[in-house]
């Protein structure tokens, strides 16, 4: 038989002696065995990230203060559990290299890999106003979201994380020109875009499941008291924030609508609220007895959103619930003692007539299409309607002031086409400062008048309203033609422009997109959150 190549080769190296041949060959694999061991183990990099890339456990939830002390004898160290990062800012995005993107399980563990490749969407038409061309596309309701990730806070804990973000928001970079957001809207784009970042990067949710329908986890999806349950809707249904370990928990959410409590639990004419407040009162204090998060801030860290008008007024019961907790309220009005000015949201006030299409009707027509100054047509009630129709009821074709909209005049032109036809739309407060038509107003690109002493608009902590809205006094309605004429076409141009660019933050999608109210509303509650935590230095 002829032997193969192998034992020929072996022949020729040993000899005829087979002993030594193989020992020759043991010798080799224990060295190769060496080297691969010493390459692991002893080199950190590169191969160590490949074969033995760490594993980075999530620690249990530290007990936290309403606001957070930061000494500078104790400074915010992230442990090294990966490669040094080197971090790039341009154009507002953050871009990361030499570092291993992480995946947090539901178990709270992080573990190492390659981020896969996304493949990339297209982008939605992007906006000129600088060559005239200030209109945006809607976002398709159907398009997924890609959320940003905040490598470097992930190990941390929970109070550690919005240490973290509260810093780098006091050091935001410089946003100059974003193609998805219009600067002259925000008070600080800046600002507004890092904490963003931070929120779509590290804030997590607990829901708490306690509750029955339809009070709790009910959406009430229809109507003018709409906005609480689209969120509870998009609350719910969310799988990037919501965790079901409350350890991990930023915030809690307490899931009830308002709108359904009222529904449920009034009297009608009985005038009397106070079995609501009480209700809500039991059912705080028993998931207070349940969990430990409640009582270990007094529910600072807890938020709740309520649109309709009683919302504040079913608080007053538990005082935690009314001090402490970041209310969400659509009845922002900061006379009565409830809702407070940089702790609490004002909620967008947001009528959905078609819930199936959220969407329906929105845009309106150019500047030279609105021969109409100024409109307004609804009900005669609250403090501010009487004076206003009094002083421009039918007494101006310029001012077409109404209670509700006349037949002879809505079978010529409907109260949504008198909107689109308008320069400027007059939102009064009614019964509470808050009104919907300062939503509707902006759906329709019409630039909204508010008549509401004491209101807090929607959005505030991030929004300008002074650049696409007019805040009259409500002792200045006898002036409001002047005021409205007074404005130049050039700040009126700029104004509209705004509304048109700021409707992109006060829109409903059945799966939420980023920048949308959803998002928007979220972020408020987010940022009141940082806003308790105090960092002292020396």
């Amino acid at each position: 038989m002829v032997p193969n190549r192998l034992e020929m080769g072996l022949r020729q190296i040993c000899g005829n002696s087979r002993y030594y041949c193989w020992k020759l060959v043991l010798s080799l694999s224990l060295l190769t065995t060496a080297v691969a061991l010493l390459l692991t183990y002893v080199i950190p990099y590169p191969l160590t990230i490949w074969f033995l890339s760490p594993s980075v456990t999530i620690s249990l939830y530290k007990p936290l203060n309403e606001t957070i002390q930061v000494e500078s004898q104790s400074p915010l160290v992230v442990r090294e559990q990966f490669p040094p990062a080197s971090f790039s800012h341009s154009k507002s995005n953050i871009s990361v290299s030499n570092i291993m993107v992480t995946d947090m399980g539901e178990s709270g563990s992080v573990s190492g890999k390659k981020a896969p490749r996304k493949k990339r969407r297209r982008r939605n038409r992007r906006t000129d106003v600088g060559k005239g061309k200030s209109s945006q596309s809607i976002p398709d309701a159907d398009e997924s979201i890609s959320y940003h990730t905040e490598i470097p806070a992930l190990s941390l804990k929970p109070d550690e994380a919005l240490l973290y973000a509260k810093r780098q928001i006091i050091d935001a970079p410089t946003v100059t020109d974003d193609t998805h957001l219009y600067g002259p809207i925000f008070r600080n784009i800046s600002i507004f875009k890092r904490s963003y970042d931070l929120m779509e990067g590290i804030l997590k949710i607990y829901i708490y499941p306690d509750g029955k329908p339809p009070i709790f986890h009910t959406p009430h999806l229809r109507g003018i008291y709409a906005s609480e349950g689209w969120f509870m809707k998009s609350m719910e249904e969310n799988r990037h924030f919501v965790v079901r370990d409350p350890k991990r928990a930023h915030l809690f959410y307490l899931p009830y609508s308002a709108r359904q409590l009222q529904l449920a639990l009034y009297v009608p004419d009985s005038h009397n609220m106070r079995p609501l407040s009480v209700f809500l009162k039991d059912y705080v204090n028993s998931i207070a007895s349940k969990y430990p998060f409640w009582n270990r801030t007094k529910g600072s860290d807890h938020f709740l959103v309520a649109c309709h008008d009683w919302g504040s007024y079913t608080l007053t019961e538990h005082e935690d619930l009314c001090l402490n907790t970041i209310k969400a309220l659509c009845n922002a009005d900061v006379s009565e003692g409830i809702f407070k000015a940089h702790q609490d949201v004002s909620l967008p006030e947001t009528t959905i007539r078609t819930p199936k299409k959220p969407l329906r009707d929105i845009r309106g027509k150019p500047v030279s299409l609105r021969p109409i100054l100024a409109f307004f047509a609804g009900n005669m009630h609250g403090r501010v309607r009487p004076v206003l129709l009094e002083h421009w009821g039918d007494k101006d074709p310029d001012m077409r002031i109404y209670g509700p909209l006349p037949n002879r005049v809505s079978r010529k032109m409907s109260y949504i086409q008198h909107m689109k036809s308008s320069k400027f739309c007059i939102c009064p407060m009614g019964y509470e400062v808050n009104s919907p038509r300062i939503v509707e107003a902006i759906y329709y690109e019409c630039v909204p008048v508010i008549i509401a002493d004491n209101f807090v608009p929607p959005l505030d902590d991030v929004l300008d309203w002074s650049k696409f809205s007019v805040l009259v006094a409500e002792k200045d309605i006898p002036k409001l033609k002047d005021i409205l004429l007074a404005i130049p076409l050039r700040r009126y141009i700029s104004m509209q422009t705004g509304v048109k660019m700021v409707q992109q933050h006060f829109l409903w999608h059945h799966k939420p997109i980023k920048y949308d109210l959803f998002h928007m509303i979220l972020h408020s509650i987010w940022f009141s959150r940082l806003s308790q935590i105090e960092i002292s230095q020396q």
